[in-house]
């Protein structure tokens, strides 16, 4: 196992090994070597402890569960007597007599101890909230304990927040715990059932994947040979035009080898739930699974309507997932009175919701979806109570949205004196630019039971404080505020970040996740896990590619084979300590071959430890301080080190690091999360008010190395890269039923201006220090995964050229030239061989995905309606911000829900400046046409060969542009007044043109009378 070798690094002080049961010295075998209890994921285990375990426990390791093998000095225990073994019988070690009754009782009382913090009961480390009154920022820093940094020793935290009991469940990126529960391990076949993987990759069939790969370099040769012809013959009447056309297709070829590549090493995976409840949830025992903190994002209530959101807060507290494990933040950074109080709606209606969902085990579980299913909802169902229930709740569901109706039409006017609180106070957010943080807990412990007397997980409103003059990062200073406020309430070691818009549409999505966080190989190396984006409320034909399935099923597919998916922005699950900033465990690397070197295969590690340190320090970028959690150990408890030096060191690099909270600070340094269980909720809560104050990051490493990374508006590909740029690696889990699913802009404009924002996004990225061309080098970032990055943010550029070669056909039907040249029988071989090898690969790249021809057609498509608009606008604005500091504001995507009928919203026409390229181009093709038509019936038969090139080159835009030019018509061809006015305009300035040209006016050439003369 990889891990051994690093787990016998782990948990190291001063000049020794710790004990993860005891917390004594693990001691030195008779040759000097650090004794290893478990030769497989060396787990640090003492002597006695080791003994202990062998006689009177489980016989297996607590970490791996591999059984104990004996080891030299060991006695010989029942059932070894006549194996063959290397350990011999006298002892080489000084550990303590077997027969030494108050010895051994003390070893049991030890492991006793060890097994309850690691078996995790569900109240150790997780505070119980009361369903208290908002927190404000009364509690300013002034008011807050600034102590020393605590530091963590055998999972306890010594300073002002001592008792730290977190939930164990795993290593850490620095450790090698992997507390799974303490089987009783007497069924052999479950013994190695639980030691099984977690999940396992399933390789796409070679006979599948085997050809696609083939075409690909068999079209790259096609191209390069393609691209020399077009190059070294150039057409001397059009020369313009043809070097136009050669530069850009030399750009199309270098985006498609971009693109095409990190698809080389598709993969899918399979989870197995089954063993995951046998290793951490088994039925009777307390739960092993990691604790979760979920996260909801929303800003403006009226274009994320309150239902929405509703809805997506009611699927995550109905998970199936253990309640004391889940907590849900919601963050509102528009700091509306209306989102607050359909939150509090939303926690009384879960009472009853959340219970009748967990009997029936429906799915989804969110109720505006699952009432609106036109299934059939008995199918299945057994229970005789079931359809009563139902109609039931169903009532209770359109009360509540009658009740969040009425919140909404009560919003739409503000008063003037602002808006009054129940208990008659001003509501602090009535100034969205200028108010305090704000804290609820609506459900916790003591306060959330539902209807049957359970408890409910944790329900919490965010607001972080806002003030002028302070710079608040739009949607990624709100999820870090978040990861703080989590840190300091909750602090569960993966946290799930969702839009409001997407609700959990499969109730075991977390625990698929898990499947792959919590194995104990795989995990300690797993950033973060993103599931797919799905879609309801899309029309069945797709015409804007709102599913992007080719993105979702082709593009990450691939990565996942190399280093992992990009960050999508929603349906993610994270290791916490990834986002801190941390590197991943190092692994030994096998000597690999070509392939493993393309696919970022590590280099010859260096024979001397001089030339391994020097190497290290190379590949680790220096903007990124690497902190191990044995490092600050030692700096705090290291022998031959002055203590109040080094704890004052160790204070001020984590408060440089992670900002001025203690508490905070502490959870960082939680190997498993949890919280201190002598806390009281009010001194956690005045904590978490001081982390969300708008000052809290001045002179920190957030947005830059820590959480979500600032400096983009599509944040979320900055921050995974910065994670792969370390060295973590992401996994792609695609369940057969989806995990998430949310809404997606179906208007045209609408979806112009999401694509754009993306673009955005993309550019800034290209002209930051982030660019991919140029950032992590020498660092963990694999070749090919930095080909996809690449293509993130220079696709935006494409727009440029390819908006030149969509006006090519029209200027050259309307000049009569052409880019090409009479070509001969064999040049023409190459075209056609160009042409059938991308016909080739994508048929192809769709047999192995399973991705539709439909999807994969609208995609085509829309790749070229959203290039030569929100691409081309994105490239702009994106220089305006670099060269001239012109900033442009991000506008939240409308999540209306289709209120009006079937796709009413597919139909409705808004006006926006992005309409104009395309609209004008589908014109002047379409001009062009005609005028090329005429000019060949016009000029007789001989004409009608060079028009049948540029007329596919025109009909290829057309085509491309065809949905767009449906949306242009809208519903039952009634189309708007400003297309009309718009095309009228166009085609009367190519009228006016076509005029002046006259290509019907015969031209007869006369004779030279320079040379014959006026006689001639």
């Amino acid at each position: 196992m990889e891990g051994g070798a690093e787990a016998v690094k782990s948990g190291t002080r001063g000049g020794g090994q710790v004990c993860q049961i005891c917390g004594d010295g693990v001691g030195t075998t008779a040759e000097g070597d650090v004794f290893a209890a478990c030769d497989v994921c060396g787990f640090p285990v003492c002597r006695p402890c080791y003994e202990y375990e062998r006689k009177d426990g489980t016989q297996a390791c607590p970490q791996c569960k591999t059984k104990y093998k004996r080891h030299k000095g060991s006695p010989a225990i029942r059932g070894e007597e006549g194996d063959d073994t290397d350990a011999d019988d006298t002892s080489d070690f000084n550990y303590p007599a077997s027969g030494n009754d108050d010895q051994k009782q003390k070893i049991a009382d030890r492991m006793r101890s060890w097994r309850m913090n690691a078996g995790g009961s569900g109240d150790v480390g997780r505070p119980k909230y009361d369903s208290g009154e908002i927190g404000l920022s009364k509690y300013d820093s002034g008011e807050i304990p600034r102590g020393y940094i605590p530091s963590v020793t055998n999972s306890q935290i010594s300073g002002e927040i001592p008792g730290a009991s977190p939930d164990h469940h795993m290593m850490s990126p620095t450790g090698n715990i992997d507390a799974s529960t303490d089987y009783n391990m007497e069924d052999a076949l479950l013994n190695d059932e639980t030691r099984q993987p977690l999940s396992r990759k399933v390789p796409i069939p070679s006979s599948r994947i085997n050809p696609y790969r083939m075409v690909i370099v068999l079209r790259l040769v096609v191209l390069s040979i393609f691209l020399h012809y077009r190059i070294t013959n150039p057409v001397r009447n059009a020369y313009p035009l043809w070097l136009l056309s050669v530069i850009c297709e030399i750009w199309f070829a270098l985006s498609w080898i971009l693109d095409q590549f990190p698809k080389w090493f598709p993969i899918n995976r399979e989870t197995y739930l089954d063993r995951l409840a046998l290793r951490y949830d088994r039925e009777g025992e307390p739960s092993q699974l990691a604790a979760v903190d979920i996260f909801v994002s929303t800003v403006d209530p009226m274009k994320e309507p309150p239902l929405v959101t509703a809805n997506t807060v009611l699927s995550i507290l109905a998970v199936d997932y253990p309640v004391d494990k889940v907590s849900c933040y919601v963050s509102d950074d528009g700091a509306a009175m209306l989102t607050f109080d359909a939150l509090a709606e939303t926690s009384e209606f879960a009472r009853k919701w959340v219970p009748f969902v967990k009997k029936y085990n429906i799915e989804p579980r969110a109720p505006e979806w699952y009432f609106s299913q036109k299934i059939d909802y008995l199918k299945d169902k057994v229970h005789p109570s079931f359809v009563k229930d139902r109609r039931a709740m169903k009532r209770e569901y359109e009360e509540f949205k009658i009740r969040i109706n009425g919140l909404v039409a009560k919003a739409q006017k503000v008063p003037e004196e602002g808006w009054i609180m129940q208990d008659g106070t001003p509501w602090p957010g009535n100034n969205t630019r200028d108010h305090p943080g704000m804290i609820q807990v609506f459900l916790g412990h003591s306060g959330g039971l539902d209807t049957e007397g359970n408890e409910l997980p944790r329900l919490v409103y965010v607001s972080r404080e806002k003030r002028p003059g302070f710079q608040h990062h739009k949607k990624a200073g709100a999820m870090n505020a978040l990861v703080r406020v989590s840190a300091v309430l909750t602090n569960g070691q993966y946290m799930l970040n969702l839009d409001c818009d997407h609700y959990i549409n499969n109730s075991k999505a977390l625990r698929e996740a898990m499947c792959f966080l919590m194995d104990p190989n795989l995990g300690r190396s797993v950033c973060y896990v993103q599931f797919p984006q799905r879609f309801d409320g899309i029309d069945r034909n797709d015409r804007y590619a709102n599913r992007n399935t080719v993105f979702f099923d082709i593009n990450l597919r691939g990565l996942d084979g190399i280093q992992g998916p990009v960050y999508v922005g929603t349906g993610c699950v994270f290791n916490r300590t990834a986002l801190y900033g941390y590197e991943p465990p190092i692994k030994q690397k096998k000597k690999g071959g070509f392939l493993s070197s393309l696919c970022g295969g590590r280099k010859k590690a260096s024979k001397s430890k001089k030339g391994s340190d020097k190497k290290s320090q190379k590949h680790v970028d220096s903007s990124v301080p690497v902190f191990n959690l044995e490092d600050i150990e030692e700096g705090v408890e290291g022998a031959g080190f002055d203590d109040e030096k080094s704890l004052l060191m160790s204070q001020m690099s984590l408060e440089k690091r992670f900002g001025q909270s203690a508490a905070f600070v502490a959870s960082t340094l939680m190997e498993y999360g949890g919280v201190p269980q002598s806390a009281t909720p009010e001194s956690l809560l005045k904590e978490a008010i001081h982390v969300i104050s708008c000052g809290y990051e001045d002179k920190t490493e957030w947005g830059s190395e820590i959480g979500w990374i600032y400096g983009s508006v599509t944040e979320d590909i900055l921050t995974g890269f910065k994670m792969h740029a370390r060295g973590w690696r992401s996994i792609y889990c695609m369940p057969k039923r989806p995990a998430f699913k949310g809404s997606a802009p179906i208007n045209l404009s609408d979806r112009l201006n999401q694509v754009l924002r993306w673009a955005l996004g993309s550019v800034e990225i290209l002209f930051s220090r982030h660019c991919p061309l140029w950032y992590g080098y020498g660092g963990r970032l694999k070749f090919l995964e930095r080909f996809a990055y690449i293509n993130t943010t220079i696709y935006p550029l494409t727009s440029i050229p390819l908006l030149i070669y969509c006006v090519l056909p029209a200027i050259c039907l309307l000049t009569g030239k052409f880019i090409i040249p009479e070509i001969s029988n064999f040049a023409s071989i190459w075209f056609i061989s160009l042409f059938l090898s991308i016909f080739a690969t994508g048929i192809l790249e769709m047999r192995w995905s399973g991705v539709g021809i439909d999807e994969w057609w609208r995609n085509e498509q829309f790749w070229v309606i959203g290039g030569i608009s929100a691409h081309l606008f994105a490239v702009f604005q994106g220089l305006l911000k670099v060269l001239a500091g012109i900033d442009t504001n991000f506008t939240v995507t409308s999540k209306a829900s289709d209120e009006d009928g079937d796709f009413a919203e597919l139909y409705m026409f808004k006006w926006t400046t992005l309409l104009i390229p395309p609209t004008t181009i589908l014109i002047i093709n379409l001009v062009g046409v005609v005028a090329g038509t005429s000019y060949a019936i016009n000029s007789g038969y001989q004409s009608w060969g060079p028009l049948f090139g540029k007329l596919f080159f025109a009909f290829w835009v057309i085509v491309h542009l065809y949905p767009f030019l449906k949306g242009l018509m809208g519903r039952q061809n009634r189309t708007p007044t400003i297309v009309v006015v718009w095309a009228i305009l166009l085609a009367s300035i190519f009228s006016l043109l076509w005029v002046r040209i006259d290509p019907f006016t015969t031209r007869v050439t006369g004779p030279d009378t320079q040379t014959c003369g006026i006689n001639c």
